[in-house]
């Protein structure tokens, strides 16, 4: 075994001291997890205002376009987009590029000249209980206002089938719960990573650090294993407890799932030893882990969707390792999200990482050498 491997297993092992041996790193561990599981669960409450709306027309008649133009024209829906198939249907939802579709049966116009009940289906994306109940809802009141008028000219109506993929019976607990994996995950990850440096500083100990015979990049990666392998082992826990405790089925493959958290993860680790690398006290770190964590959360999707945000907000959040990580995380546990579909998400997550490493090497050298 080299040297340089036996330095930084020997430093990784210190890491793993110096939290574990601490009541308060050790509390930080166990307890705000559980605690937050448990108290977000049952406490937390969402609003959704705008909702995109994908609409496959197989009448292409009067009445169709007419029930259209509700949509088009209703205050409750932001776009309209129209498809050719079930499939473009379904990437849309499984993108996130509209939260419910709406398909128009062929025989619409037949139904109403003859005075005969119809069907319209609506798909919701049951990943986002709160927008899929709303956005349902919204789409029946206008298809039965729709409806209501037919009946007072041709004794005609229109009746709505709602159905929920990913979630079929609009679970909020179940979208709470999965997310909560993603938030206590990164919580815990952010802040043992950006205290790891900053304690040294504090406790006096950074110098020898800096006189031993190891490298500023041997010290980060030192300091990005501890932190990873316990937030990962914490999301493992989590998400068993989310599965055999609050019974959210998991549909995915398991082994995607562990990449994907283990690379979001990376992302979060390197955040924090950036804003660690240049904080002086631990104080410093938690204020900066407060400054990256409050805007992180909001721009995730966790509270409401990013589609519905300002596009400037939108454009933001493609460098933020929690709106993928978020992305991953409910993709493989509700609708078990395909290999490609992971890897275009896992991507983004990669540079970040490597962004972030960099800068906090930078940061890092920049320091000692001053």
């Amino acid at each position: 075994m080299s040297q340089k491997l036996i330095r930084i297993l020997a430093l990784i092992k210190k890491e793993f001291l110096s939290i574990f041996k601490d009541p308060k790193s050790r509390a930080l561990i166990i307890t705000p997890p559980l605690l937050q599981l448990l108290v977000f669960a049952h406490a937390i409450t969402m609003e959704v205002k705008n909702i995109d709306i994908s609409i496959l027309d197989y009448s292409k008649s009067n009445y169709s376009r007419e029930l259209i133009s509700r949509f088009s024209n209703s205050s409750w829906f932001r776009k309209v987009y129209f498809v050719n198939t079930k499939k473009e249907m379904k990437d849309d939802i499984d993108l996130k590029k509209s939260q419910i579709g709406i398909i128009i049966q062929n025989d619409l116009a037949k139904n109403i000249a003859s005075k005969k009940p119809t069907e319209v289906l609506i798909i919701a994306d049951g990943r986002q209980t709160n927008s899929a109940s709303l956005a349902s809802s919204y789409a029946s009141n206008i298809i039965s206002s729709y409806s209501s008028e037919l009946q007072k000219t041709s004794s005609a109506s229109v009746n709505v089938i709602i159905r929920n993929w990913f979630n079929p019976n609009i679970e909020y607990k179940w979208f709470l719960t999965v997310s909560l994996i993603v938030m206590l995950s990164m919580v815990l990850c952010l802040l043992l990573s950006a205290l790891s440096i900053a304690r040294e500083r504090e406790l006096g100990s950074f110098n020898q650090l800096l006189v031993s015979p190891l490298s500023h990049s041997e010290i980060l990666i030192s300091k990005t294993i501890p932190p990873l392998i316990v937030a990962f082992i914490s999301s493992i826990i989590i998400t068993l407890i989310i599965v055999f405790c609050f019974r959210v089925p998991f549909g995915g493959n398991i082994f995607l799932y562990l990449i994907s958290t283990i690379v979001s993860l990376t992302s979060i680790v390197a955040i924090g030893l950036f804003i660690s690398s240049f904080s002086y006290t631990q104080q410093q770190a938690i204020l900066g882990v407060f400054a990256f964590q409050t805007p992180a959360v909001l721009l995730s999707g966790f509270v409401s969707p990013v589609e519905d945000m300002p596009l400037f907000f939108q454009k933001i959040s493609l460098i933020n390792p929690l709106r993928y990580y978020m992305l991953l995380n409910k993709g493989i546990y509700f609708k078990g999200m395909d290999s490609l579909t992971v890897l275009k998400a896992l991507i983004p997550l990669i540079g970040i990482s490597a962004i972030m490493f960099i800068l906090a090497r930078f940061s890092f050298k920049l320091k000692v050498d001053n």
